[in-house]
């Protein structure tokens, strides 16, 4: 989009709160506009053909995932780890590879140590990943190197940005940088499914390769508690409710940039983390045994296992690969 490359052009000089207040009146606004559309879209919660179910038979599935993105969120990710040790959850914690910060490795090898999952976010979380095919190529090749140096098997886009055919320039088994209903972000054109799916790319020899897409499913943490400053998670458990019901992938994006552990009063730019902790609390309680805990590698896998485009299918059948819906017009940018 046009806007989107102009706007992260001049981004940088845009003070922070100048941007949040910005984001928060259109976000308001489009809140509004999509009422009957998010945080619930009617229809996503249609199972894909051939639907086998979780394993062990269990209801729907849980992924857990933290984008980080300054400095601040890497001071706070021991920290957040053992909060969901605590109450017996992991999860995938993703890093800019050229942020403002440097990914110690120690912190890599304790993550995955401790059973966690170390993705890749974006090159330079700057809005820039798209600007030309082109460009795209160049960041592709170190991307990869990144994904090879980290045993990463997985990406997700700044701001959600995205090109789907794009990323088979990466060497990933999985991307998640769709959803299913999301009108905030600066691409807000949704998958429409609480499921994966998977993103074929022809080999011109009648076979296919690809990646399984994970499309996040409850709203991100910023959303709920930067621009509509909610006070509480319920919005997080009403969506997990009916995720639960339909038996789909309750996926989870939170930021530990914003998440506030020292129980001072919260600033413009973060929330308390009791409302993370209080989300998986009643997850662990009311669910108990019901649903499949997973890494997001784990669930590609799954993915790549029982829906594999390698064998022959009916038109019906064919890979998803374009968005389910489109909200129309741009409503808002990325931070």
């Amino acid at each position: 989009m046009i806007r989107n490359k102009l706007y992260y052009r001049i981004k940088p000089l845009i003070p922070w709160r100048v941007r949040l207040g910005i984001r928060r009146l259109l976000a308001l606004r489009t809140r509004h506009i999509f009422k009957d559309k998010w945080p619930v879209l009617p229809g996503s919660e249609r199972p894909p053909l051939g639907w086998k179910g979780w394993p062990d038979g269990k209801k729907f599935a849980v992924v857990l995932t933290h984008d980080v993105e300054r400095r601040k969120g890497l001071t706070n990710c021991e920290k957040l780890m053992q909060l969901e040790m605590k109450h017996g959850f992991c999860s995938s914690f993703n890093f800019v590879p050229e942020a403002d910060y440097s990914v110690p490795p120690e912190l890599r090898t304790q993550l995955n140590r401790n059973g966690f999952e170390v993705g890749v976010h974006d090159l330079r979380h700057d809005g820039k990943l798209y600007s030309t095919r082109l460009q795209f190529s160049h960041h592709a090749r170190r991307i990869n190197d990144y994904l090879e140096a980290w045993e990463s098997d997985g990406f997700r886009s700044g701001f959600m940005l995205r090109q789907l055919d794009w990323l088979h320039d990466l060497n990933l088994q999985y991307d998640s940088s769709t959803f299913d209903t999301d009108p905030f972000e600066p691409q807000p054109d949704g998958a429409g499914t609480i499921f994966p799916f998977w993103v074929s790319r022809s080999n011109g020899n009648g076979r296919s390769s690809g990646y399984v897409e994970l499309p996040y499913t409850l709203p991100q943490d910023s959303t709920l508690f930067l621009l509509f400053r909610e006070r509480t998670p319920d919005i997080w458990l009403q969506k997990l409710d009916w995720i639960a019901r339909h038996g789909g992938m309750v996926l989870l994006i939170t930021h530990p940039d914003y998440m506030n552990f020292n129980g001072k009063p919260c600033s413009a730019g973060d929330y308390k983390v009791a409302h993370y902790e209080d989300f998986l609390a009643y997850l662990s309680k009311r669910y108990e045994g019901q649903y499949w805990q997973a890494l997001p590698k784990e669930v590609a896998a799954l993915w790549r296992s029982n829906y594999s485009p390698l064998r022959p299918r009916s038109e019906e059948q064919k890979d998803r690969t374009v968005p389910a819906h489109s909200y129309g017009p741009d409503y808002s940018f990325g931070y």
